[in-house]
């Protein structure tokens, strides 16, 4: 965008763009196609632009915009690279790069993850046209209708990952949960016959699984079911198969050994390989920061790749491994493309699609001893008066401050724009997130911390961030908490296990009662919990009264704002209507507010007014400068 800074405001935050979206590179290299906002209409579509012959550059100054070709999503590039096949309006087209699409398959439901087969004749996709997950071939010029693959493949509303084609094509291999409801395993099928056997045995997938170069091995990211179902620190997975004979035979499937994890952010990523399938290719998280790292298909030491951190939320390469593009923002940097030649350099933003935003500003990374001596992240966002005392050496004003508890419980606050965090702290509170216990990119033994300990010790690291804040000469004495899905869980908790910390709470669409709703969760938000609390409720009672917090809201003082989508099932609704019952029935000092929406909102008025309620809330409770 070449238009200056814009106001820093909750319209413009869920409404000016967002940035770079899903990116795909040519198979030459040469060319991205990559999502962005589309200009004029409001919404978001696919750009093409060319690529620079080399990505090392001069710092990160550069950007392109790109031009814009069509509505849509879901892109990605013929073996060929003369034509892109996407989705738009829940039909699958076919295109020369900037030309009319032309539609394939159309009407069916839930239709994604379209990947072409390497000959470049057939798509397969997913479709929910069979009641559940499954995968569908159709011919890529049109000629033929779809058909279905797989049968029972995965939960129809189970959406991460996609099917990958061997490079013969006569293979695709999946996820799938058809041998038991409770594990993600990797299958094959044969895509003449449709004859499908499961392939792994020990792993629960979290990335789709990637063919080596030569078709003979299979790399995934995963834990182990016997172990808990980590997120961000997950094993790299390497599969290999004798496909000489008839049936496929599985000969190898381990973890790679390295000395650091793979990191899947919510089963966003998947691995790839080198061209020569030497090496394995993989995105790691370490205190906030993504880097790409490297590792031999053979195990031993990985090294990092690139260093330019920040948080990641696409990742692409080319199929002989030479080039690689992903999608990053930082503290002072929107979400845009970056291309890397693998040989080595430095990376090139290639993209310009964010709005640059007035007063926002690069946090400060500090530590604070919690209350059992354990040290623990945050960063710490000022206002600018505030900010502008101390640069000037005077005195500055006493804010109200806020600790923000991230959601996920085993993931991580990571070092990007955080708008929301901006917004609050050009609104004159301090705001101190935290990753607290429990969470990732602090190694297996401090993500291991919460394991089987839910919301117990880990919510009483909110209120030693809480202790370090008034410490501070420019906090005014009172501070709040706030955070969305397990942070609402969090902010929950803690003014409960802490109520002497905080004088205000926003929990939004938390699970305050695990043993009640858990019959009311989807089968993500059941193994989660499951394998959190070391079995069910009947099994571990006393694991789930940890994490009762419903039980030990007699302890509350502050005032709490409680939030929810009334069509939640990751955090089910009956968990809102669980907790405003039961402070109700306390006396406590409490307003609600529910919303048409699932876990994720996605209308932007909804989360416009639902964080207008949370500052005006904190407003009335904390105080100002």
């Amino acid at each position: 965008m070449d238009e200056g800074p814009i106001p820093l405001t909750l319209e413009n935050i869920f409404t000016a763009g967002g940035g770079a979206g899903r990116v795909a590179l040519s198979p030459d290299g040469s060319a991205l196609a990559v999502a962005g906002p589309a200009e004029g209409s409001g919404g978001r579509g696919i750009h093409l632009l060319p690529t620079l012959a080399t990505a090392e550059v001069s710092g990160p100054a550069g950007g392109d915009a790109g031009t814009f070709w069509t509505a849509g999503g879901s892109q990605v590039w013929s073996p060929d690279g003369e034509r892109l096949a996407f989705i738009r309006g829940g039909t699958l087209f076919v295109a020369a790069p900037g030309a009319a699409g032309r539609a394939v398959a159309e009407g069916s439901g839930g239709l994604r993850a379209p990947s072409w087969s390497p000959d470049g004749e057939t798509l397969a996709y997913y479709s929910t046209d069979s009641g559940s997950q499954d995968i569908w071939l159709v011919d890529a010029g049109g000629a033929t209708p779809p058909r279905q693959l797989t049968t029972a493949a995965a939960e129809a509303d189970d959406s991460r990952f996609s099917p990958s084609w061997s490079p013969d094509g006569r293979w695709i291999a999946y996820i799938s949960n058809r041998a038991d409801w409770w594990h993600d395993d990797v299958w094959l099928i044969d895509v003449a016959s449709g004859d499908a056997r499961q392939l792994s045995a020990s792993l629960m997938a979290s990335s789709s699984p990637v063919w080596s170069p030569d078709g003979a091995s299979l790399v995934l990211m995963g834990t182990a079911k016997d172990e808990y179902w980590y997120e961000d620190l997950a094993y790299l997975y390497r599969i290999d198969l004798d496909l000489s004979a008839g049936a496929p035979r599985v000969v190898r499937e381990a973890p790679i050994e390295m000395q650091v994890y793979a990191t899947d952010a919510i089963m966003r990523f998947d691995p790839f390989w080198s061209g020569d399938g030497e090496r394995v290719y993989f995105p790691y998280q370490q205190r906030g920061a993504f880097d790409l790292w490297s590792v031999p298909a053979e195990g031993g030491v990985a090294t990092r790749v690139t260093s330019v951190g920040g948080a990641w939320s696409s990742l692409h390469a080319t199929a002989d491994g030479t080039r690689a593009v992903f999608t990053r923002d930082a503290a002072t940097e929107g979400r845009e493309v970056w291309l890397l030649d693998l040989e080595g350099g430095t990376p090139a933003r290639l993209t310009s699609f964010s709005p640059a935003f007035e007063g926002i500003q690069r946090p400060m990374e500090i530590s604070f001893r919690s209350f059992d001596g354990l040290y623990i992240q945050g960063f710490l966002y000022l206002p600018p008066a505030i900010r502008d005392a101390l640069s000037g050496g005077s005195d500055p004003p006493a804010c109200p401050a806020l600790v923000q508890v991230h959601g996920g419980g085993t993931n991580s606050y990571t070092q990007g724009t955080n708008l929301i965090e901006q917004y609050l702290a050009n609104e004159g509170f301090v705001v101190l997130a935290i990753n607290y216990r429990g969470g990732s990119g602090f190694g297996r033994e401090f993500q291991d911390l919460s394991v089987e300990d839910w919301l117990n010790d880990q919510s009483k690291d909110p209120g030693g961030a809480a202790d370090w804040l008034r410490r501070q000469p420019y906090v005014n004495g009172r501070v709040g908490i706030y955070g969305g899905s397990y942070g609402g869980m969090q902010s929950m908790s803690a003014i409960t296990r802490t109520p002497d910390k905080f004088d205000a709470a926003v929990p939004m669409r938390g699970i305050y009662s695990e043993s009640l709703t858990l019959p009311y969760a989807d089968r993500l938000g059941k193994i989660f919990t499951i394998t959190g609390h070391g079995g069910t409720p009947e099994e571990r009672p006393e694991i789930y009264a940890k994490s009762e917090t419903l039980d030990r809201m007699d302890r509350i003082t502050a005032p709490v704002l409680i939030m929810h989508g009334e069509f939640d099932v990751r955090a089910p609704f009956e968990n809102f209507e669980l907790a405003v019952e039961r402070l109700d029935a306390l006396g406590k000092e409490f307003d609600s507010k529910t919303y048409p929406e699932g876990h994720g909102f996605r209308d932007p008025a909804n989360s416009i007014d639902m964080y207008t309620r949370l500052q005006a809330f904190f407003d009335k409770h904390l105080g100002g400068c």
